[in-house]
């Protein structure tokens, strides 16, 4: 199975603020009180006044996004974050193999990144996006990085995390979702405290 992930994290109440009024913003909620705001064509253009531009060639070091981060996108991203952390994360991924890039504002300024790998030969927390949740001020648990903690796996695309931020499911619900993931990934024997591997997003 495929996975894919355009999208804006930061603090639920945060997110809410900075799109309420917007007509192609839809909060999808995560774990530790944290929202997913899916980038769609339509909402960049909302945000900018301009439809998006796309990197041409396969994304890398040098150009880590496939959406290329407009200044218009990059200095509102940067203004929300005056409020608190904000982060754009991008990944892909077929067969275990793929990308994932990661880029983070505070207090009104880039802060760390872009960050880019496909190679995931660094150390867990060092992966773009578990570096990147981590400075948003993701906390630890019974998952086994951010990444998973949060809930990220949950929507393998953005037509997916769009669906469930307009239908407003609770924490409850991705909690339900995690635990019966959980049971298909590990096994009936494998305990909550030893999740499974996570395959296809770049989490072998």
């Amino acid at each position: 199975m495929s996975y894919q992930l355009s999208a804006v994290v930061a603090d639920v109440e945060l997110l809410r603020e900075q799109t309420a009024g917007l007509d192609h913003a839809v909060l999808a909620a995560l774990r530790q009180d944290f929202a997913l705001l899916p980038v769609t064509p339509q909402l960049v253009e909302e945000l900018t006044g301009a439809l998006p531009d796309y990197a041409t060639g396969e994304p890398e070091a040098g150009q880590p996004f496939e959406l290329v981060l407009s200044p218009a996108l990059a200095d509102l991203l940067a203004r929300w974050s005056r409020n608190g952390p904000v982060a754009y994360l991008e990944a892909e991924f077929a067969g275990g193999a793929g990308r994932q890039s990661a880029v983070v504002w505070l207090d009104g300024h880039l802060s760390w990144g872009p960050r880019f790998a496909d190679a995931f030969d660094l150390p867990r927390p060092e992966w773009p996006i578990n570096a990147a949740l981590a400075r948003l001020g993701a906390e630890p648990g019974r998952w086994i990085d951010p990444f998973a903690e949060l809930g990220l796996h949950l929507e393998r695309h953005t037509d997916g995390w769009l669906a469930h931020g307009r239908r407003g499911l609770t924490a409850d619900y991705w909690d339900e979702l995690a635990e019966e993931w959980e049971y298909r990934q590990s096994g009936v024997d494998q305990q909550p405290e030893r999740p499974g591997p996570v395959g296809d997003w770049g989490i072998p």
